[in-house]
């Protein structure tokens, strides 16, 4: 599914940055086309699902509370 996002473009120095208006995710290019592509790959990264590259282990632990 293709989503439209609204993004902010500065410049830093030599760099470009990037930040989404919706999610707060933000990229940088040394150009501005550049660092839009690194924003649409960052928030395609953010987007997708996640995958563990090693099977969890559940564990049960104990600890000291006090009620307040």
């Amino acid at each position: 599914m293709e989503r439209a996002f609204s993004a902010t473009v500065w410049q830093e120095g030599e760099w470009f940055v990037t930040q989404c208006l919706q999610t707060d995710v933000a990229s940088q290019g040394r150009t501005e086309e550049e660092a839009l592509e690194n924003l649409t790959e960052a928030l395609e990264l953010h987007f997708e699902e996640p995958r563990a590259m090693v099977t969890p282990r559940i564990a049960i632990v104990e600890a000291e509370v006090s009620a307040t």
